[in-house]
């Protein structure tokens, strides 16, 4: 098993009799399915319906005091309490950066459990293994008390590439994409059947009209890694963006009917004059370019 602090990651944490239902009532997941042990993908959108911030929400046992930890960007944290609290109205719920006290650490290639932190499993894909929330000077022991190998975040961003899971800031812009542009409908992290959150309406309607024409996807490329944030051309034509790359595999924001018109007419994908392939991951259930021609 492996283990990485993840430097990027901090935590928020909503505390409060109401808490579970002012949640549900903001982010694109229902709170009523999260329970110790049991997190859930979210965000939290703007009225448009695009993505303030996303976050996994776990949990904490009773005998531990309880609460709603959420595992967000480090660099949002203060902007996710701001907006909680701006909602909150007369709501009696506190909301609390606590990212310089609590770090976030993964797991894979493996499973453990440890009595360092709050351990939870990674809600989007098993392959990305489970978390821990801790003070980032115990990540140490806690890989030791898991017997897990405590690598650098590098070697977790490969994997995460590797998977093909979209990670905000990187693979995609935050208050410029929709849910199902970062595939946040393909990895559990928007709930359908749930009543109203803040931007559900646009989400319930790119959903419903099957209009989602730019995806992040997984891609592959054969040389030098292409630099993240080239964009990513058909010929002479502008179909995206690189995202983040790593050992032979990247993800890229691009619009799925122009890579498609691409692979009809035979004309390579390139970023930065190097040349990349869409590669389906297992995860995903959207049409993809080429395969309703390649079933004729």
């Amino acid at each position: 098993m492996q283990a990485a602090l993840l430097p990027d990651r901090g935590v928020v944490k909503v505390v409060g009799d109401p808490a579970r239902a002012f949640l549900n009532g903001l982010v694109t997941s229902d709170m009523g399915e999260v329970a110790p042990g049991k997190p859930r993908f979210a965000a939290l959108l703007t009225p448009q319906g695009k993505i303030v911030v996303d976050f996994i929400v776990a949990e904490a046992p009773a005998g531990d005091g309880g609460g709603f930890f959420l595992d967000c960007p480090k660099a949002l944290a203060g902007t996710l309490v701001e907006k909680l609290n701006f909602y909150k109205l007369r709501a009696k719920v506190i909301c609390e950066d606590l990212s310089e006290v609590l770090g976030v650490m993964a797991l894979w290639d493996g499973a453990g459990d440890t009595e360092y932190g709050l351990c939870y499993p990674d809600p989007r894909l098993p392959g990305l293994g489970m978390r821990i929330m801790l003070p980032p000077h115990l990540a140490a022991e806690a890989a030791a008390d898991l017997k897990a190998t405590l690598s650098d975040a590098e070697a977790y961003e490969t994997h995460r590439i590797a998977l093909g899971v979209p990670r905000g800031g990187v693979d995609f812009i935050y208050g410029d994409s929709f849910p199902h542009e970062a595939d946040m409908d393909q990895l559990g992290g928007v709930d359908f059947d749930k009543g109203c959150y803040v931007g559900q309406e646009v989400v319930s309607r790119v959903e419903h009209r099957s209009t989602a024409r730019s995806r992040v996807v997984p891609v592959v490329y054969d040389e030098f890694s292409p630099i993240p944030g080239l964009p990513v051309m058909a010929g002479e034509r502008e179909i995206g963006t690189l995202g983040a790359t790593a050992k032979g595999r990247g993800l890229a924001l691009l619009r799925l009917d122009r890579v498609a018109d691409a692979m009809a007419a035979g004309t390579p994908l390139t970023a930065g004059g190097i040349e990349i392939r869409v590669a389906k991951p297992d995860w995903a259930k959207f049409d993809w370019p080429g395969d309703a021609k390649a079933a004729e």
